[in-house]
């Protein structure tokens, strides 16, 4: 069992799947300092800048609802106990555990890249995902304001997009995202795992507690910006329970589609969650353990499509059914539960950014 540190949601320096060495501690006799202070203090948060050499990311995978997606950036300080792109750390030779939400990348030439990608005579518009690998909005974005320059960028180019977040701080960019959305060029999805501030607290321990979250989607909506809602991750015998309450709430607060995803535990992902069970709910770890593999296929983790986003078997179907029915109850959109149609119809083709010569400008 890890040690319970304040503002982070990893409990352990978990090593990738690609180190060559692992270091395992051991007891030499003299006590050490396991304070949840002390563990703190070691934990300061670290962004280093990233060149990218694109940004642009696309796949085919026929259940996410998009085919293109731009990420700012790399890590995210939210910590989130349950992400499912912690494993992506392992590739920077770091752990997906503490160094995901400790270590930060933030790929500075972002909007800069878009350009020169929407530039491109090739190029076909398609509504672009924002911030899916990790949250667009974490608490670097209000100094860096990464996000911030790529919507500038789809503002001027009239290129739709979407974003999910669980951070309150959208509501910064609303004179960027009102305008388009009077274009049908964007829409907002806020993911909202629990109404409990104490459970979103540990859960998801630096980012907007619930009700700053409802805040910003009523803010959204008032100003004209269509909004949702993705109960992500119902996890079993946590927080499934308020799949119902989260819907309604976020009903009252301007969302007009939902959607929900059960937990994911791809990779290193499993470990880390289930140190996290261990040290946070020791009462009902195997329960929650033992309720997720039915789901699986006895395993922890199933990433065949169809089935990853939804699990199999009599919890997963009965999840569904509740699912349905309070979506048809709240009066959400059935036909357009996750991604909203957007108009590619008004892209408009950025100029070529001009390449730097090496023998400097002539006139």
């Amino acid at each position: 069992m890890g040690i319970a540190i304040k503002g982070r949601g990893s409990t352990t320096h978990l090593a990738g799947r690609f180190e060559v060495t692992v270091s395992e501690a051991m007891d030499d006799g003299w006590e050490p300092e396991t304070s949840e202070e002390f563990a703190a203090q070691r934990l300061r948060t670290e962004v280093r800048a990233e060149t990218a050499r694109s940004i642009i990311s696309r796949n085919k995978s026929p259940d996410v609802g998009f085919s293109q997606s731009v990420n700012p950036y790399r890590g995210c300080e939210h910590g989130c106990s349950y992400c499912f792109a912690r494993p992506s750390h392992a590739f920077l030779n770091l752990s997906p555990g503490l160094d995901f939400e400790t270590k930060l990348f933030a790929k500075t030439n972002a909007p800069q890249l878009l350009r020169k990608e929407l530039s491109r005579p090739a190029y076909t518009p398609q509504p672009i995902a924002l911030g899916i690998n990790t949250d667009a909005y974490q608490p670097i974005e209000r100094k860096l304001k990464l996000t911030r320059q790529l919507i500038e960028v789809m503002l001027e180019t009239q290129h739709p997009f979407s974003l999910i977040t669980k951070n309150a701080l959208v509501e910064r960019d609303i004179d960027l995202l009102a305008p388009l959305a009077e274009k049908n060029l964007v829409s907002v999805h806020f993911s909202v795992t629990s109404l409990d501030p104490h459970l979103s607290a540990r859960l998801e321990p630096r980012a907007s507690a619930p009700h700053a979250r409802l805040r910003a989607m009523r803010r959204l909506h008032d100003a004209g910006i269509p909004v949702g809602v993705m109960v992500a991750p119902v996890i079993p015998w946590i927080n499934d329970s308020e799949l119902e309450a989260v819907l309604e709430a976020s009903r009252d607060a301007g969302a007009s589609t939902a959607g929900y995803v059960l937990l994911r535990l791809p990779l290193e992902v499993a470990p880390l969650f289930r140190d996290w069970l261990d040290t946070h709910h020791p009462d009902r770890a195997a329960h929650v353990m033992s309720t997720i593999n039915q789901l699986r296929g006895g395993k922890d983790y199933n990433s065949e499509f169809g089935t990853r986003m939804r699990g199999e078997g009599v919890y997963a179907d009965l999840l569904s059914s509740r699912f349905k029915l309070a979506r048809k109850r709240l009066g959400f959109d059935a036909q357009n539960s996750h991604w909203p149609k957007l108009d590619c119809t008004k892209f408009v083709r950025p100029l070529p950014p001009r390449e730097d010569s090496p023998q400097g400008s002539l006139f």
